[in-house]
């Protein structure tokens, strides 16, 4: 990543915890770089993704799911304290930052849907979620501060999922039915095309107050 404003960077709690602030240390002082660390988030994804697909067979593989989407915002909140406070940042940092996430949101949810045998859900949460993080951009390209309101934000829908991971692990060992993902999957995506609409009206609010 390049050391952003801090309107461009979005604003997380954890980034001040200690432990977070030890990981990232450790990080800064190896050969480790913020940019590799971003490409990794998309190696979880991936291997969330195939745990996804095979959780219909094997419910328990959910679980391995709804770790790899916290392995994956891991990545999402090191590779930052890496880049700013560890001053490891590069030119194409800010491109490091943003494919890489857009690329593992559409992995985790078209495999959901998928697994789901809901694929049209799926890939409309997909699309989705990257018309939330196109939206923040522009205004950040119109000269506003980046908006990371929710009501699903990255972290938002990664709870979400994370739970619905979780409580269909059991719900598919208990009765081999899979409600609870189907239900998280509902929620991102209307979730995320309602965030796209309060920002874009943000945005048009914002622009007319500046004008």
């Amino acid at each position: 990543m390049t050391e952003p404003n801090s309107d461009a960077r979005r604003p997380l709690k954890s980034r001040s915890t200690a432990w977070a602030r030890t990981l990232a240390t450790r990080l800064v002082h190896s050969a480790v770089t913020a940019n590799q660390i971003s490409v990794a988030s998309v190696g979880f994804a991936g291997l969330g993704a195939a745990l996804l697909l095979l959780g219909k067979a094997w419910p328990w593989a959910l679980l391995g799911a709804a770790l790899c989407v916290q392995l994956r915002l891991l990545c999402n909140l090191i590779d930052g304290m890496v880049a700013v406070e560890g001053r490891k940042g590069t030119v194409t940092g800010a491109l490091y930052n943003e494919i890489p996430d857009r690329i593992a949101d559409s992995l985790f949810l078209v495999a959901a849907g998928y697994a789901l045998d809901l694929s049209t859900l799926g890939w409309l949460a997909a699309l989705a979620a990257a018309l939330t993080a196109y939206i923040r951009v522009l205004g950040g390209t119109l000269g506003l501060p980046q908006d990371f309101r929710g009501p699903q934000a990255k972290p938002h829908r990664m709870a979400v999922l994370s739970l619905g991971c979780v409580f269909g692990a059991i719900e598919g060992w208990l009765w081999q039915t899979s409600y609870a993902l189907t239900a998280a999957m509902l929620i991102i995506a209307v979730g995320s095309i309602w965030t796209c609409v309060a920002r874009t009206r943000a945005i048009a609010a914002a622009l007319h107050a500046k004008a």
